[in-house]
C-alpha cells in the first residue's frame, strides 16, 4: 500500500511544529493539520483594536529552555525578537504587594514571605540546591520528592512557604491544586528556569516562534482531525470526514484530546495518557485607556488563595513588552483562581469579565474607570496536572516501543511550559524516525534525554 501522506502532524502548537520542523529537516514530507485558523495553540496571540493579546502563555526563560532557544535560532529570530522583561514579580500579602518573588537574593529579601516563614525558605532553597542533580526536570517521576504532592512537601516547612509562595506560583502559572499536583515537576521547573530577571517574552506576540515555524511548513488550517488509528506499518486519520493514510502520525494535542482521537487506545497499556489529566485556564484581558499597573510596580502580581478568592494573578502586559498596547494605553491580564473557573464559565463571558475586573480594582486602582474592553480566553485543557499517579506511570510510557502513532505535548515532557512542548516535539520526531527505520514491531524507541 502506498500511503496518501508521508508524515501527518495533528496540531500546530509548538509541540507539533517542533516535531514537524525536525522531521522536515531529516528529509521527510510533513503535513500539519490544525483545526484553528492560525498556529500557536496555547501560545496564540490576537490583534484587537491596536492591542496585542497573549491568550495563554506569557513568558519564556533564558535559562532551562534549551530546546526552545535551539528552535529560536533555527527560525532565524534574533535576541531583539525575544526581549528581557526586566520587571519584578510580587506577591500580595497582608494587604499590600511584596516584591522579590523569584529573585536571586530571595533568601535575603524573603521573597515576599513573612519574617517567620523566611527560615523555611532558606531551608527549602538549601535542600533544593543540594539535590539539584537529583531533581531532574526531564524525569520528575524519579526524584527524592517521590510521590509527594506540593502540599505534602510543604508540610515540612512553615505554612507561609505554601500559602505565599508555592500555592500562588502553582495556581497562577499552572492552574494546579497543591493537594493534587506532584511536587517534583514544580521544584524541578523552578530550579531550571532561574530568576525572574532571566524571563523573556516574544516581541510581536507569544506566537512569534510558532508563526515563523509554521510559515516554513505545509500547514493546513481549519482542518479538523476526527479519528486516528494505528495499523502497525501505517496509520489512518480522518480529516473533515475524509480518510487518509500516512506512514506515521504525530498527535501534538493534550492527552485527553489524544484519547478522544484514538478512541482511548493504549496499545502498550501504560496508562499514562489516561492518567494525564488537565487543568483549565480562564483569562480576561482588559484593554485600558491609560497605562495602569498592579500596585508595587511589578509586571506580575500573584494573589494567594488565602488573600483573594477570585483571582490568581494579574499581569501588566504593556510592562511585559511595550508592543502589547498602543502608546499611552495599557493592557492588564487577569487570571482566575482555578477553583472558580467552573462558576465563571457558567456565568458567561460578559459577567465573568465584570466580576474579575471588579476584583482586580483592589490591586490596580482605577482599572474600572480606565477599562475600554475585555477579551475572554478560556482553555478547558490548559496545563497538564501531573499528579503523583500519572508520574508513576510515565516511565513505562517513555519505554514503550516506537509506533506509527506518536504523541507530543507538554504532558509527554511532564513539564507544563512551552519548553516542555518543544522537548516533546523533538522526542516525538526521534521516535517516528526510529519507527520508520525499523523493519518490524518491537523496535527500541529513543528515550527522553537532557542533552
Amino acid at each position: 500500500m502506498t500511503p496518501d501522506l508521508d508524515i501527518a502532524v495533528v496540531g500546530a502548537g509548538l509541540a507539533g511544529l517542533a516535531a514537524a520542523h525536525e522531521l522536515s529537516r531529516r528529509g521527510h514530507e510533513v503535513r500539519v493539520f490544525e483545526a484553528a485558523d492560525a498556529p500557536g495553540g496555547r501560545m496564540r496571540s490576537l490583534h484587537r483594536d491596536g492591542y496585542l493579546i497573549d491568550t495563554g502563555a506569557e513568558q519564556i526563560s533564558a535559562q532551562g529552555y534549551r530546546a526552545t532557544w535551539q528552535l529560536i535560532r533555527r527560525a532565524g529570530l534574533t535576541p531583539d525578537d525575544v526581549p528581557r522583561i526586566g520587571r519584578p514579580m510580587a506577591v500580595w500579602r497582608d494587604g499590600r504587594p511584596r516584591n522579590g518573588v523569584g529573585e536571586p537574593r530571595a533568601v535575603l529579601t524573603g521573597a515576599g514571605l513573612a519574617p517567620a516563614a523566611r527560615p523555611s525558605l532558606a531551608r527549602f532553597l538549601g535542600w533544593s540546591g543540594r539535590h539539584r542533580a537529583d531533581l531532574d526536570h526531564d524525569h520528575p517521576e524519579a526524584t527524592p520528592l517521590g510521590a509527594d504532592t506540593i502540599a505534602d512537601a510543604a508540610r515540612r516547612y512553615h505554612p507561609g512557604l505554601h500559602d505565599h509562595l508555592l500555592q500562588p506560583l502553582s495556581a497562577a502559572f499552572f492552574g494546579w491544586d497543591t493537594a493534587r499536583s506532584a511536587a517534583s515537576p514544580l521544584v524541578g521547573l523552578l530550579l531550571a528556569v532561574g530568576p525572574v530577571s532571566a524571563w523573556r517574552t516574544y516581541r510581536g506576540g507569544m506566537d512569534l516562534l510558532t508563526r515563523r515555524l509554521a510559515a516554513a511548513l505545509p500547514t493546513r488550517y481549519g482542518h479538523r482531525v476526527d479519528e486516528v488509528t494505528d495499523h502497525g506499518d501505517h496509520a489512518r486519520l480522518t480529516v473533515d470526514g475524509a480518510a487518509l493514510t500516512a506512514r506515521a502520525v504525530v498527535l501534538a494535542v493534550p492527552a485527553p484530546v489524544a484519547l478522544r482521537l484514538t478512541d482511548g487506545a493504549d496499545p502498550d497499556a501504560t496508562g499514562y495518557p489516561a492518567a494525564s489529566t488537565y487543568r483549565p485556564m480562564y483569562k480576561v484581558s482588559c484593554a485600558l485607556d491609560r497605562p495602569l499597573a498592579p500596585r508595587g510596580g511589578g509586571y506580575a502580581l500573584l494573589t494567594p488563595a488565602d488573600e483573594e478568592p477570585l483571582l490568581s494573578c494579574l499581569i501588566a502586559d504593556h510592562l511585559k513588552c511595550p508592543d502589547r498596547a498602543p502608546a499611552g494605553r495599557g493592557l492588564i491580564s487577569l487570571l482566575a483562581a482555578p477553583s472558580r473557573i467552573p462558576d465563571l464559565v457558567g456565568a458567561g463571558e460578559e459577567e465573568a469579565g465584570r466580576r474579575l475586573a471588579a476584583a482586580a480594582e483592589r490591586y490596580v486602582p482605577g482599572l474600572g474607570a480606565a477599562l475600554t474592553a475585555t477579551h475572554v480566553h478560556h482553555w478547558p485543557e490548559a496545563m497538564p496536572e501531573l499528579t503523583p499517579r500519572a508520574l508513576a506511570l510515565r516511565g513505562a510510557f517513555l519505554r514503550r516501543p516506537a509506533r506509527a502513532v506518536e504523541y507530543a505535548g507538554d504532558w509527554v515532557a511532564a513539564r507544563p511550559s512551552s519548553e516542555g512542548a518543544a522537548r516533546s516535539g523533538a522526542l516525538a520526531a526521534a521516535r517516528v524516525l526510529a519507527h520508520l527505520a525499523a523493519p518490524r514491531r518491537g523496535r527500541t524507541a529513543p528515550q527522553e534525554t537532557t542533552a
